[in-house]
């Protein structure tokens, strides 16, 4: 019998934390990393793998997605882990909550929530967990359960649902979040709700560090207001006028509203989601000064470092919050090279042409919002972030190490003994240019249509299973729910 199921010979190996990358072998027994280092015997596995002097970064931990938002969730689970697999990405957290689009219904979660977990069984070929938006009082009650039962340990608040729709015009609030009549989607219920998260944290202080609340952070009044200014002054088009609709300072003063009520109601474990702006950073950090007590992490994504509103392929790149200008894509990577972004991520939404864009395919306040490109993020910030001096072992820690950390997802983001063998074989010298019919996402179009990606994700495995290699996802689903924390 041999000592290691797999051996991934000749590789160069990028650890989250370390100084430099490292020739070694990895081998691996029972899904686990038993060990890293040169000249591992291939006599003494089952399975080699040769790498090629490849990169070995650990697998993408995503930490942003939205499975079956506008897809049924059983079928984005297929198609979407499979985009997944080819960009490296071995751990998807996708964001869910009930109301219109995702199951389209309301309720409690303890009636919604095995719905999710039915719909998605042994359909991923990557390993998956949830976070969950208390959209309605009782929710709020139901987050212990979450966590003991299921495992969810973090939670959201969408704060610009208090009074916009989720494509930009000011929609019903009841109808659209089928919540119960009588109640608010507002700041109240988000401080009830972070009231909510931090009494779970006492509940359960062994589970604590993993248990955090992020927020997408806009202003309703503020984005209503500039919508109706830009769609009556109709100067700005495309995604330049929906960037306008939704101005950085929305986002600036969100943070400080959202920043302010952790402090009052003390929940110290708080994520700052998809910054997209200059002004949203500023104010991310401020309140990091000014609330040293409360542990807050930002993140930013893949599609706001890699394009903007003049680069990207059309209004398909509408997002929230929106596309910006160069001088905010270059105030994001100012920040992220200074090491004051958390993770990067893909906010990946795979939205179909039929559903994406309206009856006039160039009305960017008719057309929906979010996109895909969770196949696009390591290979992009390796290209990228080798142009701009961002080291290896950097990118290791936002793609994969501090994600895991914060979300309890302990045997994730590093390759080392004990940890997940989800490895991303990725090749540094190999460019290509993003050409949507070559995705496995069932989303036929791309804002990154164009872009020249400089690097190459060859091969991924999950748990020393290859899941993708020469470019074809491999074998069936195997990816598993993630009961956070796990051990």
């Amino acid at each position: 019998m041999s000592e290691y199921d797999l051996v991934i010979k000749n590789v160069r190996v990028v650890r989250p934390g370390a100084r430099e990358v490292t020739d070694a072998d990895i081998a691996v027994r029972d899904g686990r990393i038993a060990r890293v280092a040169p000249g591992i015997e291939a006599s003494a596995a089952e399975r080699v793998h040769d790498g090629g002097g490849l990169l070995a970064f650990p697998g993408v931990v995503d930490a942003h997605q939205h499975w079956g938002i506008y897809n049924p969730l059983s079928e984005d689970a297929d198609s979407e882990s499979r985009a997944c697999a080819q960009g490296g990405v071995t751990s998807s957290l996708t964001y869910m909550r009930t109301g219109q689009y995702y199951l389209n219904r309301g309720g409690s979660y303890a009636e919604v929530f095995p719905e999710v977990l039915a719909a998605t069984a042994d359909r991923s070929y990557v390993d998956y967990a949830f976070h969950l938006a208390p959209m309605q009082s009782s929710h709020i009650d139901e987050i212990p359960e979450l966590i003991d039962k299921h495992g969810v340990t973090s939670f959201k608040i969408f704060m610009f649902y208090g009074s916009h729709g989720l494509h930009g015009r000011s929609a019903d609030q009841n109808s659209f979040l089928m919540i119960p009549e009588g109640e608010r989607y507002d700041l109240a219920h988000f401080e009830f709700v972070m009231r909510g998260v931090q009494r779970a944290r006492e509940m359960f202080p062994d589970r604590a560090d993993s248990i955090s609340l992020s927020l997408h952070c806009e202003t309703a009044e503020i984005m209503t207001a500039y919508t109706k200014l830009v769609e009556q002054e109709g100067t700005l088009t495309g995604l330049a006028a929906y960037s306008a609709s939704r101005p950085p300072h929305s986002e600036g003063l969100a943070v400080t509203i959202a920043s302010y009520l952790a402090h009052e109601t003390r929940l110290p474990t708080i994520n700052l989601l998809h910054l997209s702006s200059g002004k949203a950073l500023e104010a991310a950090l401020l309140m990091a000064k000014t609330f040293p007590h409360v542990d807050f992490r930002r993140e930013v994504t893949a599609g706001h470092l890699l394009t903007d509103i003049t680069t990207a392929d059309g209004i398909g790149g509408k997002v929230n919050p929106p596309l910006r200008g160069r001088e905010d894509v270059e105030k994001l990577w100012e920040h992220l090279l200074a090491g004051e972004i958390d993770w990067v991520v893909s906010d990946h939404a795979c939205c179909k042409e039929e559903t994406k864009f309206g009856d006039d395919p160039q009305d960017v306040f008719a057309a929906k919002s979010g996109f895909g490109g969770a196949e696009y993020v390591l290979p992009g910030l390796v290209g990228e972030g080798r142009k701009r001096g961002l080291s290896y072992n950097r990118i290791a820690e936002l793609t994969a190490w501090n994600p895991a950390q914060r979300y309890g997802l302990k045997t994730k983001g590093d390759l080392a003994e004990g940890f997940d063998a989800d490895i991303a074989l990725v090749d540094p010298d190999r460019s290509w240019v993003v050409e949507p019919s070559e995705s496995f996402s069932t989303q036929e179009y791309t804002p990154f249509r164009g872009l020249e990606i400089g690097a190459t994700v060859r091969s991924t495995f999950l748990r020393g299973q290859q899941i993708y290699g020469d470019g074809s996802v491999l074998g069936s689903p195997t990816g598993r729910y993630l009961h956070r924390p796990t051990a």
